[in-house]
């Protein structure tokens, strides 16, 4: 037994000096928030897919602009209708063109045109439904940005919780590993001078057995909450991090008084969205509606390559209607009406669930608080316990497994009142990221 010890004891400090070896970087809550809101992915993509629904908002405005266009054109022809509009587009005509013979079997001609089209759209009314629908997604977007930060902010106050408490428990578990050697050594002299008994010198060795690998999990857990932060700053250095501040309870003030607001920028995204489908619906609508356009061109044509020795241009408008598709717009209408009943649904569903997350973080909240008050009385006097034991123990009047005990329950009542106050924390920051507007 006393072997297996050393060989524990031998592996736990090699773990130690593994992590001594690695760089520590002190690092603040504001320090991590600062990286995160210029360096996450999370963010960055949240942010390209504003620009993705921008760019097909701005694509809509094909409903309201002209569109241009420039084109030269040359060919050459021994088409007789061809050949006849060329040189009449050419202005090149004479009488001599309208003989039979030349107008059956005309010799080749080169035509040569530039041509310059506008078409400008005037009633296209499910168009700027469907301009509508893309801005809303667009703004919907934007706030989706908003509120990916948002969460990454609760996210980074969590994970740096986390590396709070995953510190505590070292800091805890250390002393407790400090306590079990001075036993250990204590017990074994004893046990030398015949006043204790093998079985106890073995009860103190499994004890220390246990604080190290409690200890070795505790640094563990350091490493974990230290390479989440560097995940989330997108740091691949994933060095050893150490909190400046420390894990003290924080308070929220007005606790009762709070309520989910239709203001969360994700709540007015669904919304958004939910306009969006409206519009859609409504576009889908307006395209049994006829449509007008108008459009013009003015041409240039020679028989020589970049000429234009004859002009001339056209105008007018198009009055277009789509009287029937085989059934497809109805289908259109029908699936986008039922589009917009969903995300109607989805928008009251996601309100009413977030009210539901905030009530049960408010009790959470309450019992954490209620937590901590025991919690605080629990370890002040396990810690009592803990002094009065040992004193008896050093004195010969206390039995070995009852300090073990004591040792064990005050170390389990330290850990336990920073975990609770790691939770009272965590519910106030939750309360505050379903509340925020």
């Amino acid at each position: 037994m006393k072997n297996n010890i050393i060989i524990i004891i031998i592996g736990f400090f090699g773990f130690i000096s593994m992590l001594q070896a690695q760089e520590i970087v002190p690092i603040s809550m504001s320090e991590v928030l600062g990286k995160v809101s210029e360096q996450n992915n999370s963010i960055k993509i949240s942010e390209q897919e504003f620009i993705e629904a921008r760019a097909d908002y701005r694509q809509t405005n094909a409903v309201l602009l002209p569109n241009i266009t420039a084109s030269h054109t040359g060919l050459a022809t021994t088409n007789p209708l061809m050949a006849f509009g060329s040189k009449l587009n050419q202005e090149i005509l004479t009488q001599n063109d309208f003989n039979p013979a030349l107008l059956n079997n005309p010799s080749q001609i080169e035509n040569y045109a530039t041509k310059f089209e506008i078409q400008q759209p005037l009633i296209n009314l499910d168009g700027i439904y469907q301009r509508k629908a893309a801005k809303s997604k667009m703004e919907a977007m934007s706030l989706k940005t908003e509120r990916t930060q948002d969460y990454l902010t609760f996210e980074v106050e969590k994970a740096y919780m986390q590396l709070q408490l995953a510190y505590k428990a070292v800091n805890v578990l250390e002393k407790a590993l400090e306590a079990a050697f001075a036993n250990k050594k204590l017990a074994e002299n004893r046990f030398k001078q015949g006043y204790l008994q093998r079985a106890d010198v073995l009860n103190v060795e499994v004890r220390v057995t246990e604080v190290l690998n409690q200890l070795q999990t505790a640094k563990s857990n350091v490493q974990n909450a230290s390479n989440y932060l560097s995940f989330l700053m997108n740091d691949e250095a994933y060095v050893v991090y150490l909190p400046s501040d420390s894990l003290l309870i924080n308070t929220l003030n007005d606790e009762n008084k709070i309520s989910v607001s239709d203001n969360r920028a994700d709540i007015k995204a669904l919304k958004l969205a939910s306009n969006a489908y409206e519009a859609m619906n409504k576009a889908d609508k307006m395209a049994f509606l006829p449509r007008l356009n108008a459009f013009g061109s003015y041409e240039l044509y020679d028989d020589q390559i970049f000429q234009g020795d004859a002009n001339g241009y056209l105008f007018g408008a198009q009055l277009s209607w789509d009287l029937f598709q085989g059934s497809k717009r109805f289908g259109k209408a029908q699936k986008s009406k039922a589009e917009f009943e969903k995300s109607k649904l989805q928008y009251e569903q996601y309100v009413s669930q977030s009210n539901l997350e905030l009530n049960k973080a408010k009790r959470m909240l309450l019992d954490a608080k209620n937590k901590l008050n025991l919690t605080t009385l629990a370890m002040d006097q396990s810690e009592e316990s803990l002094r009065i034991r040992a004193n008896r123990f050093n004195e010969g009047l206390e039995k070995t497994s009852d300090l073990l005990i004591a040792e064990t329950q005050y170390a389990e009542k330290q850990l336990e009142h920073y975990q609770t106050i790691f939770e009272y924390n965590y519910a106030q920051a939750y309360i505050q990221f379903l509340t925020k507007e």
